[in-house]
């Protein structure tokens, strides 16, 4: 057993001029057949790896079936071009893994195809695929996921992660979640999830100093998404240079809230509908919201900036809650204030095509949204409004928000509500057909300022 160990560390990759070892997964016993399992071998490979300091676990040319494994640190997963690992499509081959960070997503213990929790030092590279097969898990319950439907990758409390040029598909739910984790890089990766329920293409949750280059997603889902299912903030995040499809919300901070977010940098992003839309679980087939800003369960939004977005076909443009649903993400804390949303930036965006429904900037009575400036911003929308629209009579504290929460908005442009010093420069909204509505409508709403249209 000694002289195999030592034979299979004898494998050598170069990476940034540092050598590394390299652990062959057809070296312990993988199969390249998808009739076979090689979940046992993957995960020996990568235990060994780390258990040695580190170095390369590789995945070499062909199709590898596989049940839940657990990375460890130190250790870059590496797939070739033309290497698939597909998730095995029954549920019990997905191992149960229960964390003791709280958090509303880890209340209950979940399965993944990926998982880590508490390492450091650890990547997904090359060119290869990740494949869940996530369409043969169906939805069971409302909140299923990662309960009976699998993520497939998932990171918690982990530090100096790196996942760069591996294409992620057809995951059971959620495709990627980062809870909680430090120093995370996702660069130049390919997504496509639209295959079930809750196929969301990126989960950034109360993570500090990530960033996020060149990702290409296709999501029935929301696309890029930030949350705060804990009390700790998503911190000092850039995500640039992305193209995203969605059936919901391409650029969304929410729901979940209870952390909220702080210096988040969002720029150079393209939006448009999905060439594949063959099925649809969620959402509209034109996109719910191009960017949506919420905080609704007791958290804080400040100093976000987001900047050159382009969006064809979206349904909302921008969409702008802080409501009081106050969901904890534990069941012995109560969320008895409401949040905050202040100090928002968005500028340089270009919407065309957007349908009738209008944007929204809105808080509630005796907490505004405040300090928000919207600079250099050009939406075509369809129009179609022959008559008047009131100002909605529900505010809907507590509801889930939804840029379509309330339908027809009674502006054409920007309807706002509850908020202080509110800036537009240059910012112009044009419809196509016939729209009777104002550019901007407004109660309870104080300092709003240099509307142009």
């Amino acid at each position: 057993m000694k002289t195999f160990l030592m034979m299979v560390m004898m494998g050598v990759a170069t990476t940034g001029g540092n050598a590394q070892r390299v652990y062959n997964i057809l070296d312990f016993g993988a199969g390249n057949d998808t009739t076979v399992y090689s979940t046992s071998a993957l995960q020996q490979a990568i235990d060994l790896c780390s258990q040695n300091g580190g170095g390369q676990v590789l995945v070499p040319k062909g199709g590898y079936k596989i049940g839940s494994i657990e990375l460890r640190s130190h250790v870059d997963l590496h797939l070739d071009e033309g290497a698939t690992l597909y998730g095995s499509t029954s549920v019990e081959d997905y191992r149960p893994m229960k964390t003791d960070y709280v958090s509303l997503r880890t209340r209950t213990t979940t399965i993944q195809l990926i998982y880590a929790d508490n390492v450091e030092d650890v990547q997904i590279s090359g060119t290869g695929t990740i494949d869940g097969r996530g369409r043969t898990f169906p939805k069971l319950t409302w909140n299923d996921e990662g309960i009976t439907r699998p993520h497939l990758l998932r990171f918690i409390r982990s530090r100096n992660i790196r996942v760069s040029d591996v294409h992620l598909v057809n995951s059971g739910c959620w495709m990627q979640h980062y809870l909680a984790c430090d120093d995370l890089e996702i660069r130049s990766i390919k997504v496509v999830n639209r295959n079930n329920y809750n196929n969301d293409a990126l989960d950034l949750d109360g993570c500090h100093r990530v960033k996020v280059c060149g990702m290409v997603s296709d999501s029935d889902d929301d696309g890029i998404t930030l949350k705060s299912t804990s009390p700790r903030l998503c911190e000092d995040i850039e995500i640039c240079h992305c193209d995203v499809s969605s059936h919901c919300n391409a650029i969304k901070l929410g729901t979940e809230t209870n952390g909220g977010f702080r210096n988040i940098r969002i720029h150079d992003i393209t939006v448009h509908p999905s060439p594949h839309q063959e099925s649809r679980f969620f959402g509209r087939s034109n996109g719910t919201s191009a960017i949506s800003l919420e905080i609704v369960d007791g958290g804080v939004l400040e100093n976000v900036e987001i900047s050159n977005v382009t969006a064809l076909e979206t349904e909302s443009p921008i969409f702008i809650r802080l409501g009081n649903r106050a969901r904890s993400y534990s069941d012995d804390v109560i969320i008895g204030h409401v949040g905050q949303i202040r100090n928002v930036r968005l500028s340089d965006i270009c919407v065309t095509n957007a349908g009738a429904t209008g944007s929204s900037i809105t808080g509630l009575a005796g907490h505004p949204v405040e300090n928000i400036l919207l600079e250099n911003i050009s939406i075509t929308q369809r129009g179609g409004v022959l008559e008047p629209v009131t100002a909605p009579a529900d505010e809907k504290i507590a509801e889930y928000p939804e840029a379509t929460m309330w339908g027809l908005l009674p502006a054409r442009g920007f309807y706002i509500n509850h908020a202080r010093n509110v800036t537009f420069r240059n910012v112009k909204v044009e419809s196509m057909g016939t729209d009777v509505r104002p550019f901007i409508f407004k109660t309870d709403a104080q300092g709003i300022s240099d509307v142009s249209e």
